[in-house]
């Protein structure tokens, strides 16, 4: 394996390689120059994912936000997880998303992010994420789509990715992400799948407050993992198991 990940090293078009290893591996994958960066926990079917990785020049290696990242975290954390959910105007309605609404879905992210890591601005990218393996939730006022959020599950390992979390900047003051990961925990509950985990920007104290305050567990942050919101960002692990949370 380590035979053909040498190939990847070699392409000159890489400067970073990620594995996501069992704990078996990961003596064998330090030992060839690896760093260790965050863990999945409880990612294969009950079993830790550690992801370590490779870096090939020291500009993609540096972190240039990682001790404000690291105080976002402290900042996160001495709020507490006492939280109170802000009150909704009626006219906002909360749904499951159909594959009708891809246009408008494509629409959003195009609005909020001006980088994304997957074409979520395309609809029939969207449609296809659609009919797969994924869940999302929206909310609407005025028959349009405000705020969204998702869950990619992995049935082979018994996870899901909670993602491709936005809102419109006008519509923020309502903590509607909050309200929608929290239908999506419910729904994801009732498909038997308990591992539930995401990567938020380090840099969003919104996000990661959000996922703290839902009893989400912090597992390590991947440097520069990727091109997201305006540019190439670390991302923050979080980590809940469903099974011991309501």
């Amino acid at each position: 394996m380590l035979v053909n990940i040498q190939d990847l090293i070699d392409d000159k078009r890489f400067t970073k390689i990620i594995i996501h290893s069992k704990q078996k591996d990961i003596i064998k994958f330090l030992s060839e120059g690896y760093s260790f960066e965050a863990i999945f926990s409880g990612f294969f079917n009950g079993s830790d994912n550690y992801v370590l990785a490779f870096y090939k020049t020291n500009e993609r290696r540096s972190s240039v936000n990682w001790v404000k990242e690291d105080q976002i975290i402290k900042d996160v954390v001495s709020k507490g997880r006492d939280y109170q959910l802000s009150a909704v105007p009626s006219a906002y309605h909360f749904r499951r998303a159909n594959v009708r609404d891809a246009r408008q879905l494509a629409e959003l992210y195009a609005k909020v992010f001006d980088v994304y890591p997957t074409p979520m601005n395309d609809w029939n990218y969207v449609s296809k994420v659609l009919e797969g393996d994924t869940i999302f939730f929206i909310v609407e006022t005025e028959h349009k789509i405000v705020s969204a959020a998702s869950a990619d599950i992995d049935r082979e390992f018994g996870n899901a990715e909670l993602t491709d979390c936005a809102t419109l900047p006008e519509h923020r003051k309502y903590g509607l992400i909050k309200r929608l990961l929290i239908r999506l925990e419910d729904e994801l509950r009732q498909e038997h799948i308990y591992n539930a985990y995401s990567i938020a920007r380090a840099l969003s104290f919104g996000m990661n407050a959000a996922f703290y305050q839902l009893n989400y567990s912090y597992r390590g942050r991947l440097i520069n993992n990727c091109y997201i919101y305006d540019k190439l960002e670390d991302m923050n692990v979080w980590v809940k198991d469903l099974s011991k949370s309501t």
